[in-house]
């Protein structure tokens, strides 16, 4: 007979899966309309509740994609799906004003499972960068000559877009301890940003100002390495390290601006950069503790290395607006990561002791520069728990809360602060198990 735990399990992630596809991109700040986006955290329902930690995680009964090195845990036996979605409502705050903000987006779809011995596999999808936002600022800039009118100038900013990324990794165990591995990913995605100006006055008499669209389409790869190296500590500890780097590269991708003076689209004038972007070089160490099978303590440490990296850009040149792919619009980010998982007793007879309690927190400097200042740097608090579908050990629900502030550098950029919730699905199954009869 098949296992409720099988049909509950997949039918749960289909209908998940299903619905957050029809939701939106994913995004709502205003942040998201500088560089590529807003970044996307790329692990696991289970890392995130842990602030995000996972260079040094090493499970056969999880899919760590933060170190792929971490598939030749995966045990031989079992096939594994993760799935997860998450919600977040916000608000932004600039010079005491005050708008709130909803979004929800797909997080992940991976499996992993065992190829051969000491050698496992995983390969999913995940988002990259997200970019969704839709606001309008307004200031008096003259007075008519004529009629001695305030004129108000008002500009209306939009995007959408972002990101998407596709994944094969595998994990190799090439010594008794030391693990390597690698995921190769494409990237994928577009973005449209929208600048809409007017001029208006108190009689309500409009003028139309300069207008813009900048749009690009975004195809390229991604190559990330990783290592692990367990060492026993004693009888029941064990401290697992792990190292992580990618390759940075140019994108072979163009971006173009098309500018006109009113809204009928006259006057069009159309620029265009090919080899527009950048991806950064980035590298990451990381430790993990493990005592027993209640305890697991994690920190990471994170950089990506975007101050070299191209965008483009409008750059005034002798007075005149010009389309440009350079430097200067980014900056070198580094990520701290720490958290824990407890599970008080994962074979025990009450179903609240093999619940895994999850806790952690996360902070990130800027990688971008806006108006030649740093941008908002960010802080969360992660909590979450891993939830026993029925009396299945190995898969669980995850349910995880975060707490999210991106502060900015200076007093006049925008505040936002974030509660979100998270759930997904670890489906595991011993579907290559060998039974014998007797």
């Amino acid at each position: 007979m098949i296992r409720f735990s099988k049909i509950g399990g997949f039918i749960l992630m289909c209908t998940m899966c299903t619905s957050i596809w029809a939701q939106s991109n994913g995004s709502s700040s205003s942040y998201s309309r500088f560089g590529l986006g807003t970044l996307e955290n790329q692990a696991q329902g289970f890392n995130k509740s842990m602030g995000g930690v996972g260079l040094g995680f090493r499970a056969g009964n999880r899919i760590n994609t933060l170190n792929p090195a971490s598939y030749s845990a995966i045990d031989s036996i079992t096939f594994l799906l993760d799935a997860g979605m998450s919600a977040a409502f916000g608000n932004m705050k600039q010079n005491g004003n005050k708008v709130n903000v909803t979004q929800c987006k797909l997080d992940y779809v991976n499996i992993g499972l065992r190829l051969y011995r000491n050698l496992g596999m995983s390969v999913g999808f995940m988002p990259y960068t997200t970019i969704g936002y839709d606001f309008t600022t307004s200031s008096k800039v003259a007075n008519d000559p004529n009629t001695l009118q305030t004129i108000t100038s008002i500009t209306n900013y939009s995007g959408d877009g972002g990101l998407h990324q596709a994944y094969l990794g595998l994990g190799y165990k090439i010594f008794k301890e030391l693990s390597v591995g690698a995921n190769a990913s494409l990237i994928w995605g577009d973005y449209t940003h929208t600048v809409l100006q007017t001029y208006n006055t108190a009689a309500s008499t409009d003028f139309n100002g300069l207008n813009s669209i900048q749009s690009a389409e975004i195809r390229t790869w991604k190559l990330d390495f990783g290592a692990q190296y367990p060492i026993r500590v004693s009888k029941k500890d064990v401290l697992i390290f792990g190292a992580t780097a990618s390759i940075g590269h140019n994108i072979k991708s163009d971006a173009s601006i098309t500018r006109f003076t009113d809204q009928q689209n006259e006057d069009i004038k159309i620029d265009t950069v090919h080899n527009a972007f950048d991806l950064p070089y980035t590298f990451g160490f990381g430790a993990t503790w493990k005592h027993t099978e209640k305890l697991i303590v994690g920190l990471d440490f994170r950089q990506e290395m975007w101050g070299k990296c191209c965008s483009p850009q409008i750059v005034s040149v002798g007075g005149v607006p010009r389309f440009e792919s350079q430097t200067g619009a980014y900056k070198n980010r580094f990520i701290i990561a720490a958290g824990a998982e407890y599970t008080p007793n994962m074979f025990g007879k009450h179903y609240w002791q093999r619940i895994q309690y999850r806790i952690g927190a996360n902070y990130s400097s800027p990688y971008l520069k806006i108006n030649g200042v740093n941008g908002p740097k960010e802080f969360s608090v992660t909590a979450g728990f891993g939830l026993p579908i029925a009396n299945n050990r190995t898969s669980y629900v995850n349910v995880g809360l975060e707490w999210l502030r991106r502060s900015p550098s200076v007093t006049n950029q925008i505040t936002e602060n974030y509660f979100m919730m998270r759930l997904g699905i670890t489906f595991n199954e011993d579907w290559f198990r060998k039974f014998k009869i007797r």
